[in-house]
């Protein structure tokens, strides 16, 4: 199609007009022990495909951690509010949520084989910010904003939101102006047609660093709201708890849509029953509200079929870690990284989802195989979705010290495709499976952008 804005062809003023882009012909994956990024070839007509074809290594210390990495900016560059069309998609902005260490990987001349040209050490970071533990990455209008878990003093809180500049990636500071009760931090979004920013709440460092707390979590001590803020004056509007048996509210997904003032919450587990569930928020005269619209149950197991940190407990939670929202607002999927499984929902009516279809491999308990016969160690974690919605990818590695509590025999890294009917139904795709010898993976990003990359700000 015609393109209506911008110098840079992956911005699309629209959802609807970003599903006409063109297919991804590659994907950056964090991999970790030791820290790098991957560049695998998705190209069908390649004949590399479905193959690592070029290792960044990150010149660090080994104690970074790459977790949520993003791009330097995407389709909010074409905004009203902050019109930046000279702004192209070419850097790589890699956190370490361990080192609290950012760097700056150039995707160009050849997107191919990236290489770092900066590095933002820690102590600048928490000198200009009070912020430490960097996770998520998203690109807005007015720059780069990057989520921090802990501040920079300690294991502590509170966590938050800090900015680095579109251009040169100075860390230009704390976003917020008033947090009000906010203390936990972990994803954030925005209705930016809306002046509505969005965040919401794992844990400080101290109850993640070393592994899932069991004893805090059986106190409720992990995050269970998610918080408002004004997008402009950078302040706190409201918050709303799910009660602190929903422990661990992680992944946010507001519609693409700008019109639409409704997104979707995971959390973790209900201490009640082991079980995850996804929470649909959303504006009504003039409040925000919320209302849990799927709960997906633990699976009663064996004890001699679980891990230590289980065999108390004697069921497999699903363990809700990611979750991605197809671009026309119609399709959540859900990854389940306890019990192996990738759920498609429709949503379209986001108070009454429907279960389309599940695929399922490894997970903590009878591991299910890849369809190509292979082993496979965790289960669907870190997902990812084409922006026209018709090929998913997802990785299985958590966090380390996570991984090692709930597959105490190892995670080896692989990435997996799910292909995707138009009308719903998935198929694992048999003749797509990337091992990465001796290496753990995560995060995904897709060359050009992706269903989780991006903010329109046209309908």
């Amino acid at each position: 199609m015609t393109k209506l804005f911008g110098t840079d062809p992956s911005f699309y003023p629209s959802p609807r007009s970003a599903m006409d882009a063109p297919p991804e012909n590659l994907a950056y994956v964090a991999l970790l022990d030791p820290d790098a990024i991957g560049v695998v070839d998705l190209d069908p007509a390649s004949p590399s495909y479905g193959k690592l074809i070029y290792k960044l290594d990150l010149p660090g210390v080994g104690d970074d951690e790459l977790h949520h990495f993003g791009w330097n900016a995407c389709s909010s560059a074409l905004c009203p509010t902050a019109f930046h069309p000279q702004l192209e998609r070419r850097y790589l902005v890699l956190p370490g949520i361990r080192s609290s260490r950012i760097y700056i990987a150039d995707t160009k001349p050849d997107p191919r084989k990236p290489k770092i040209i900066k590095t933002i050490e820690p102590e600048e970071i928490k000198k200009r910010t009070g912020y430490s533990r960097l996770h998520t990455v998203h690109c807005g209008p007015e720059g780069i904003f990057i989520s921090a878990l802990g501040a920079a003093e300690g294991n502590g809180g509170p966590g938050g939101i800090l900015l680095l500049d579109h251009f040169n990636f100075n860390v230009l500071g704390a976003w917020e102006m008033d947090r009000g009760p906010q203390h936990y931090a972990y994803d954030f979004w925005w209705h930016i047609a809306h002046d509505v920013t969005v965040s919401s709440g794992w844990a400080t460092p101290d109850l993640f660093e070393n592994g899932l707390n069991l004893d805090a979590l059986l106190q409720r001590k992990y995050g269970h709201s998610i918080h408002f803020f004004d997008s402009r004056t950078r302040s706190h509007i409201q918050e709303i708890d799910f009660g602190d048996q929903h422990q661990m509210v992680l992944e946010l997904r507001p519609a693409h849509n700008p019109r639409r003032t409704y997104g979707f919450a995971s959390v973790v587990v209900d201490v009640t029953n082991l079980a995850s569930s996804i929470w649909v928020w959303y504006r009504e005269n003039g409040k925000w509200e919320a209302k849990k619209i799927i709960e997906i149950p633990a699976v009663p197991t064996p004890a001699d079929q679980l891990p230590p940190a289980l065999k108390d407990i004697g069921a497999v939670p699903p363990l809700v870690t990611d979750m991605v929202l197809s671009l026309d607002d119609k399709f959540l999927y859900v990854s389940c990284w306890g019990t192996g499984e990738l759920i498609q929902y429709d949503v379209s009516d986001p108070f009454n989802p429907k279960h389309i279809d599940t695929v399922k491999i490894g997970g903590i308990a009878t591991p299910f195989p890849h369809p190509s016969g292979k082993q496979i160690t965790g289960g669907p974690q870190m997902v990812e979705l084409s922006r026209d919605g018709k090929r998913a990818y997802f990785t299985n590695s958590l966090y380390k010290a996570w991984d090692e509590q709930f597959y105490p025999d190892g995670i080896h890294g692989a990435m997996v495709k799910v292909n995707i009917k138009p009308e719903g139904g998935m198929e694992i795709d048999s003749d797509f499976l990337i091992e990465f010898e001796g290496m753990r993976a995560h995060q995904i990003r897709l060359e050009g952008g992706d269903c989780s990359t991006d903010t329109f700000c046209y309908p």
